[in-house]
């Protein structure tokens, strides 16, 4: 069972985003909204997105037009 980990950029009285690593090296994503929906990524892939919703946050017209795990 992941060790999951609530993102400090969650707020409490909104969705929150959680992080566990994986056995094979990676790093698996989920949302409170929907638990038993699991991504898996790579720090190297998740980098990016982390320093990009930093700095412009995450809008529909700032959205990528599709996950790249």
């Amino acid at each position: 069972m992941p060790n999951w980990q609530k993102s400090t950029y969650s707020d409490a009285a909104a969705s929150c985003v959680y992080l566990a690593p994986s056995p094979a090296g990676g790093i698996h994503l989920r949302e409170s909204d929907d638990p038993d929906v699991i991504l898996t990524t790579t720090p190297a892939k998740l980098r990016p997105l982390i320093s990009r919703i930093k700095t412009t946050g995450l809008t529909p017209a700032t959205a990528p037009d599709r996950a790249d795990p």
